[in-house]
């Protein structure tokens, strides 16, 4: 196999660095950055092979960067190697555009078979989730959810929220997403009405419970 481009997303220092060393017996790593929104920008400019990005991460979730890298670099695939075991975002990930899903604990034993797989054109899912997501397949049309998933949510919307809960004000995340005051404004009232929350507190704390940010 030729030794694929390989662009590494993750928001710890101390990840990407042992990551890094892992990805360098399969590839070329030919960058390394720790938002989302420098990875859309890196990703245009060295149009790697291969995206290896983390869900959670400052600025632009994982999540929402690959819904616009798929458009932006489409010759890149992308597999997400994170912590999260949710079948919610398991499932959300590939309906973006995803093409594997790896969780970080199994990294090391499954990133070579993950990688191969995905530069052959097929796709990859850690065994460990791949029972719970078809469970949730199976079971999607019974109950309901009391608390709506952030994945529920529009890609703007979670654009918002993540901004509200990194702490960033409501003049920055107008000037950051291009947005007037007022739609800001509007998509934060939104929110809260949506989700049944009635502060900014209430928000932090629920993009927190669902793994959008990190505390």
């Amino acid at each position: 196999m030729i030794r694929p481009r390989i662009l590494m997303a993750d928001d710890h220092s101390l990840v990407l660095a042992g990551l890094r060393r892992l990805v360098e017996e399969l590839g070329e790593v030919v960058g390394t950055v720790q938002d989302g929104r420098t990875l859309l920008e890196d990703a245009q400019r060295l149009r790697p092979d291969l995206i290896l990005l983390d869900i959670s991460m400052p600025l632009l979730n994982g999540l929402d960067a690959a819904r616009q890298l798929v458009k932006l670099v489409p010759e890149s695939k992308l597999i997400f190697l994170t912590m999260h075991t949710s079948p919610t975002y398991v499932s959300e990930a590939f309906k973006v555009g995803a093409s594997g899903y790896l969780i970080k604990q199994s990294a090391e034993a499954e990133l070579k078979q993950a990688i191969q797989t995905v530069m052959k054109g097929q796709h990859y899912m850690t065994p460990s989730v791949t029972k719970d997501v078809m469970g949730t397949k199976l079971q999607s049309t019974e109950g309901s959810v009391c608390k709506r998933p952030v994945t529920a949510l529009t890609p703007r919307q979670r654009e918002v929220l993540q901004l509200i809960a990194e702490g960033k004000g409501t003049r920055t995340i107008a000037s950051m997403l291009h947005l007037s005051i007022k739609t800001v404004e509007f998509h934060r009232t939104r929110l809260m009405e949506e989700l049944g929350l009635h502060s900014t507190a209430d928000l932090v704390r629920y993009a927190v419970s669902e793994g959008l940010v990190s505390l």
